[in-house]
């Protein structure tokens, strides 16, 4: 904090109270170096984080919105609690680093639908149906043959391991 008589950024903190109406911290502080005491004040920051939707509305992030689509893409799915709450957490994370305090939903969308594809492609291809809107069997095909294709890809990519050695015998 700079001092605002000499512009000295450092002080010490003399005094900490909290306000009347409990929504910010008076801090009284005395410059290191002129001195003098001056009085900050830390509030919670109130800016929303918002989400762009597909036509153009802003709303507020919510978590539970983002965890409630989560638990129905996941249900009957071998995911745990703190498994959901990690790809909610990544994702609002995502959203919290973001300059602008926003992002669209297509970006937030796709950075839980990679996590999903990444650990069951089950969950994945049930949230992508409701994201991506599926309206037809075919555009629900066509994700699944995707899925495929990059399923082979990867496994085309590993080296098999070498099978095990026979322990070799020693004369005796």
């Amino acid at each position: 904090m700079k001092c605002p008589y000499c512009g000295f950024a450092q002080d010490r903190v003399v005094d900490s109270r909290e306000s009347k109406e409990a929504d910010s911290i008076r801090r009284r502080r005395e410059c290191e170096r002129c001195e003098k005491r001056f009085t900050t004040y830390e509030r919670i920051d109130e800016i929303p984080y918002m989400v762009v939707k597909k036509d153009g509305r802003r709303e507020r992030f919510e978590r539970h919105k983002v965890l409630s689509g989560l638990l129905l893409a996941c249900r009957k799915r071998p995911f745990t609690p703190d498994n959901l709450e990690a790809i909610v957490d990544e994702a609002e994370t995502y959203l919290i680093d973001s300059p602008d305090r926003e992002r669209t939903t297509s970006e937030i969308g796709e950075l839980i639908m990679n996590r999903l594809k990444a650990i069951d492609t089950v969950a994945y291809i049930r949230f992508a149906s409701v994201y991506r809107d599926f309206t037809d069997v075919r555009e629900f095909k066509e994700e699944l043959e995707r899925l495929l294709i990059a399923k082979d890809q990867t496994a085309k990519r590993r080296v098999p391991e070498p099978p095990p050695r026979k322990p070799q015998r020693r004369p005796q």
